[in-house]
């Protein structure tokens, strides 16, 4: 009787099914289709953070830095090169000095490496590794014979110099250098590369002078397995070649090294920059991180979610367009059809009186009636969720077919080529030598994965609607009396 009943009444109203059908399934695309747009641009946001940074990760626990004080110049803080008397090697006139010097890169604070313990004991944490950014700049250069200005004699210009004619040159060459913990090549920098060449660490590397570079950096520099690369004034053998596993990206750093080898030419013993941490599963990300917080409240704590913020470009346009208008429209575009629904559920109600009535004088329940009024818009609830899954899927296929480019990139102060970053909070003084304030701008081709859960989610609006607008309807209906019904029909 229901089934007979509910078809009928269907087939009958065409109009109102058709009309409750469609709002449903526009509200119920455009969920879909937002949802997983905002899906894929959170998986971009990913692939931009793991080219710019180089991180495999799924927490980063760092040193704050601490503000100027009193008195302070900010960004005054780059390497200093001291020479003593008689320095260089002097031939013809000219003083040749070279000097290179390995140190934390100027901006990033360190940790102590016990952190590392303390991090450990979170529960939650499934493996951490620390790593000791630094930098290695070099300082080259040829002064004249400056002995007969000392003396007196300043008939003419000192002898020497590049030119011949009292000259000065001057070279500063930088690359950056990470420090790695052999023993905990399980998560970290060197997760987000590819090995192209060689071999990476091994457990007995520790304390060995042996070095893995990056791809783009070895080919600047002409360097290859078996070359040697000098740093802080010591020879490293380059054992292996790496790059970053993402299209058109960096790795996090030129050089690694093992960390205790770093720690030591820096004098940085016990120091560590970064420790990164690998979370049990990711629903424990949110709590690893705030019991992280709560266990070092001296350091600062970040997840993927947390750099997506610094990621700037059409990328970020994208990001903001998704959450705020697209957001906003599915919810507004979601009540309309559950008002529409409700809104034609009751009309036709108000045009059921004397069908209504004439049941409820033949027996029928208010339970029964609401059941019926209630299942007639659960139906047509549905109808309009197939096809809106339908269209939502369609309108999925399109925006992968299209497939549009966004770029991004995020701010990282880094040394850059023949020169070395400013020191002091932020990162240093712009404009230091070779200093590039963006590590890497990616462009990332937009795709938007289909879910099985969004797509459950938004059937079950779908009934949602329906069951909304049944049971006002049906509510409405089960006050008519059957009297209504005679009047209607006398």
């Amino acid at each position: 009787m229901f089934g007979t009943y509910l078809v009928r009444e269907l087939t009958h109203r065409r109009k109102q099914t058709i009309i409750i059908a469609l709002g449903m399934a526009l509200a119920i695309a455009l969920v879909i289709v937002v949802n997983s747009v905002a899906a894929g641009v959170r998986n971009a946001q990913a692939s931009v953070l793991e080219t710019v940074y180089g991180v495999g990760t799924d927490v980063t626990v760092t040193g704050t830095v601490e503000a100027p004080t009193e008195g302070e110049e900010p960004g005054m803080g780059g390497p200093r090169f001291e020479f003593e008397l008689g320095a260089g090697d002097t031939s013809d006139g000219t003083t040749s000095l070279n000097q290179s010097r390995l140190m934390a890169t100027p901006g990033t604070p360190t940790l102590d490496e016990s952190t590392l313990g303390t991090v450990l004991t979170v529960e939650g944490v499934e493996a951490a590794t620390a790593t000791l950014s630094l930098s290695n700049t070099t300082f080259s250069g040829e002064l004249p014979d400056m002995s007969s200005a000392q003396s007196g004699d300043v008939t003419g210009p000192p002898p020497g110099g590049f030119d011949g004619a009292g000259g000065s040159a001057f070279d500063v060459d930088a690359f950056s250098v990470e420090g790695i913990d052999p023993e905990g090549a399980a998560v970290g920098p060197l997760t987000a590369v590819s090995l192209t060449d060689g071999r990476t660490f091994e457990s007995g590397d520790s304390g060995s002078t042996i070095a893995i570079l990056d791809s783009a950096y070895a080919t600047t520099e002409g360097l290859e397995v078996g070359s040697t690369i000098t740093i802080a004034d010591e020879t490293f053998e380059v054992v292996g070649i790496v790059s970053s596993t993402s299209s058109d990206a960096q790795t996090a750093s030129n050089v690694y090294i093992p960390l205790d080898t770093a720690q030591d030419l820096a004098g940085l013993d016990g120091q560590v920059s970064s420790i990164y941490v690998q979370a049990s599963s990711s629903d424990a990300i949110s709590q690893v991180q705030s019991d992280l917080e709560d266990a070092l409240p001296d350091a600062t704590v970040s997840t993927q979610a947390d750099l997506a913020s610094s990621v700037s470009g059409s990328l970020s346009t994208a990001s903001s367009l998704v959450s705020s208008l697209g957001t906003w429209l599915s919810v507004i575009v979601l009540a309309a059809a559950f008002l529409i629904a409700i809104l034609f559920t009751i009309s036709g109600v108000t045009r059921r009186t004397r069908e209504f009535g004439t049941l409820k004088a033949i027996g029928w329940s208010n339970g029964r009636i609401v059941g019926q009024v209630a299942g007639e818009s659960i139906v047509q609830g549905l109808i309009g969720g197939v096809i809106g899954v339908a269209v939502g899927l369609v309108g999925i296929l399109i925006v992968n077919l299209i497939g549009p480019t966004l770029s991004g990139s995020a701010a990282s102060t880094s040394a850059g080529p023949g020169g070395f970053p400013g020191g002091g909070p932020g990162g240093g003084m712009p404009g230091s030598f070779g200093e590039q304030t963006a590590a890497a701008t990616t462009d990332v081709v937009l795709q938007a994965p289909i879910t099985v859960a969004v797509i459950l989610i938004a059937v079950g609006l779908a009934v949602l609607g329906g069951l909304l607008a049944g049971a006002i309807g049906g509510w409405r209906a089960s006050r008519l009396r059957p009297a209504e019904a005679l009047r209607s029909v006398a």
